[in-house]
């Protein structure tokens, strides 16, 4: 596979502080050529989630380049890279939690990370930010651990209830500001010519996911100037309809 990217971040219409980090990374193997994408929120509301967010998209990167040649060299497998991400977020919870005792503030982000090889993705994830996948339609590739989510997968709240709920942002877990940290995995196949979205919870709250689909699919997202305008656009319709959060996406055409 090939890739087109577009990454585009914004602070929105209240906060002061942007505490969202993205990450997105290419490299030519023998597998051809691999991408790896991270979207972290830093935890609204904690002092300094823009620290969380930047350290842990940092040590994907250096995962990337200095562990992940490795893993390719073994013959890639799934459960070698679910262990290898779950290890590095189990070490970086500890590292962030460290750093907030030091300094006397609490800090967390979620983590939502994609891992393209040949026609195979791998995505691990914690806390709200989304991974969504664009071909036919469009179809929500993560399970937000939240509250709400929970609440639903037991039967206990409708999605209608979960979009007004006083509770409808608490998160189960995140990175950081949990003692046990279970990140859940997801692998599978893709088809050529579609698209993967990556997004913090800012990104999609207040747009529904066939108004994604309609600008986002794939004969849509022809060029990286094309994908970098929808970002745009998308983040500055977020504002306009008075989304408070700080507004991230990664896109990725795959062809």
């Amino acid at each position: 596979m090939n890739f087109l990217t577009a990454v585009h971040t914004d602070v929105g219409i209240r906060k002061k502080t942007n505490q969202d980090s993205l990450l997105l990374e290419t490299a030519i193997t023998d597998y051809g050529q691999v991408l790896l994408g991270v979207v972290c929120d830093g935890m609204g509301g904690l002092a300094k989630g823009e620290v969380a967010s930047a350290i842990l998209v940092k040590a994907f990167s250096n995962w990337f380049h200095r562990d992940f040649p490795g893993l390719l060299y073994k013959g890639i497998e799934a459960d070698a890279i679910r262990q290898s991400w779950t290890d590095l977020i189990l070490e970086q919870n500890h590292k962030i939690s460290d750093y907030g005792l030091s300094c006397n503030v609490s800090l967390g982000t979620t983590v939502a990370a994609l891992l393209l090889v040949e026609n195979i993705y791998y995505i691990i994830n914690v806390g709200d930010s989304r991974v969504y996948y664009l071909k036919d339609g469009i179809t929500q590739m993560t399970l937000d651990q939240t509250f709400v989510q929970r609440e639903m997968d037991l039967g206990r709240m409708t999605p209608e209830e979960a979009r007004i709920h006083p509770k409808r942002n608490m998160l189960l877990q995140c990175v950081g500001a949990s003692g046990v940290i279970v990140p859940d995995f997801y692998v599978g196949e893709y088809a050529p010519d579609s698209v993967f979205m990556m997004c913090s919870d800012g990104f999609r709250h207040l747009i529904e996911p066939q108004e994604f689909y309609d600008k986002l699919k794939p004969e849509c997202m022809a060029t990286e100037e094309q994908m970098k305008e929808t970002a745009v656009y998308f983040t500055e319709l977020n504002k306009t309809r008075r989304e408070e959060d700080n507004i991230s996406v990664a896109l990725i055409r795959a062809y």
